[in-house]
């Protein structure tokens, strides 16, 4: 494989690995996303091959990314040669190295009740201490490291956007609209935050407690003597100011948290709308996540 028929060809080559329940999959339908060809638990030694598959003349693969890790067996040892040798053939190239805390890792795994790759019939913390082994020769070979420890899949998808995906899309801003509630903790890094708690809460009225703000009976509460409407009167007019802001200063992805007390009601209500608001917009790709919704009223 010549480099020049590479360089060519295969513009970006993202390798993207690190721990198991660290977000890899995430990570990889970020790329997918962004229109990378993704290839998924790719033995190291195959690397090679179809890196020079899609360096090849005539290739139509300029953007791809493969993840690669201990899913392979012994297949996944030869990884950290099969980088530097990427290197030597003047791939263009870059390592994603996925991690979390132990504790973070043993509680995905508990959530998902799979058996870790290294330790399928032992203990999950004596597969991430394998693991752990394993990955040290890679881990040096990172070009970027993120510990994925608190961080949801959308925001983890935001920061591969802000460090890795320098948006392929010019003029769009990737808007999430999140709503929490204060007493389950603040929201995690958002860019705006509006605590809404002043406005009238629908948690002390019996009927609609088990309700939440994607009811209609919930919004009319809140808009009780127009308060609502008088929020959005002001709202309205400040992000419209900002988002073009954020766009004009070349942002990838901005969140937009709304918090009430419980993370149920108001908070729901108004991400809700905001984001009707703003998704009509063909500068903006906007998602809604509701972080508390699904807790006890």
């Amino acid at each position: 494989m010549a480099p020049q028929e590479n360089e060519l060809a295969l513009r970006d080559l993202v390798v993207i690995t690190g721990f198991s329940g660290a977000g890899k999959s995430t990570a990889m339908a970020a790329f997918e996303d962004e229109g990378y060809f993704c290839v998924d638990n790719l033995p190291s030694e195959m690397i090679s091959s179809l890196v020079e598959l899609f360096a090849h003349t005539g290739s139509k693969v300029a953007y791809a990314a493969i993840v690669s890790d201990v899913r392979a067996g012994s297949y996944f040892e030869g990884l950290a040669e099969v980088i530097d040798r990427l290197q030597t053939l003047g791939v263009n190239h870059r390592v994603l190295f996925l991690e979390a805390s132990e504790e973070t890792l043993q509680t995905r795994y508990k959530e998902t009740r799979r058996r870790h790759p290294l330790s399928p019939d032992g203990s999950v913390a004596a597969g991430i201490a394998r693991e752990r082994d394993a990955l040290v020769p890679v881990r040096k070979r990172a070009d970027v490291v993120i510990d994925t420890t608190g961080l949801t899949a959308a925001q983890l998808r935001r920061k591969l956007s802000d460090e890795m995906l320098p948006t392929r899309t010019p003029g769009r801003l990737a808007i999430t609209f999140e709503s929490f509630g204060f007493k389950n903790g603040p929201a995690r890094d958002p860019d705006l935050m509006f605590d809404v708690r002043f406005l009238p809460n629908p948690h002390y009225e019996p009927s609609l407690r088990p309700l939440t703000g994607l009811d209609h009976e919930v919004v009319e509460f809140i808009d009780h003597a127009g308060a609502l409407t008088e929020f959005y009167d002001r709202l309205d007019p400040l992000l419209d100011y900002l988002l073009p802001q954020y766009l004009a200063e070349g942002k990838a992805h901005l969140v937009v948290a709304v918090g009430c007390t419980g993370g149920r009601h108001r908070s729901v209500a108004i991400a809700e709308a905001l984001a009707e608001r703003y998704r009509p917009r063909p500068e903006y790709v906007v998602q809604v996540i509701h972080r508390d919704i699904e807790r006890p009223a």
